[in-house]
């Protein structure tokens, strides 16, 4: 039985048998159709966010997280998951047009700066008004109780 077993396994490598595994190759047009019709829910969910005026990424998570889940299912189904550079080119599409606006820093209102850097403004102006008598309060003292 084992000497049956080891001649099989033998037979397979030396035909080349043993290496023929197919993988299907990616379908890229099945890929591309079903994430156009992932994008188009995408689409029409975020039409109400205000994506225009700020970042809305805080309230569309749920919704990205779909989109997510929907791409990556495709990728498997069509075949194309090892082809990453499909599913990135996808979503850096979605970050150009809905999430521009994310990564921008704006500077606070003049108010603001006003009140977080004027104390320290001040304080660094007064504190030498407040040092001088105490060091020279201490020098005096030693001076006068010497004579």
């Amino acid at each position: 039985m084992v000497l049956t077993a080891y001649l099989l396994a033998l037979m397979f490598i030396w035909t080349g048998m043993s290496a023929k595994i197919v993988v299907q190759p990616c379908n890229r047009h099945m890929f591309d159709s079903a994430v156009d019709n992932c994008l188009s829910d995408f689409n029409k969910s975020m039409e109400t966010s205000g994506y225009q005026d700020s970042c809305p990424w805080p309230t569309v998570k749920r919704i990205y997280n779909q989109l997510e889940i929907c791409v990556d299912d495709w990728a498997k189904r069509s075949w194309c998951r090892g082809h990453g550079f499909l599913v990135n080119t996808a979503f850096l599409e979605v970050h150009k047009v809905y999430f521009k606006l994310c990564g921008q820093v704006h500077d606070p209102p003049l108010t603001t700066l006003i009140l977080l850097i004027g104390p320290v403004i001040i304080a660094t102006l007064l504190l030498p008004i407040f040092c001088v008598p105490l060091t020279t309060w201490n020098s005096d003292m030693t001076s006068t109780s010497g004579l």
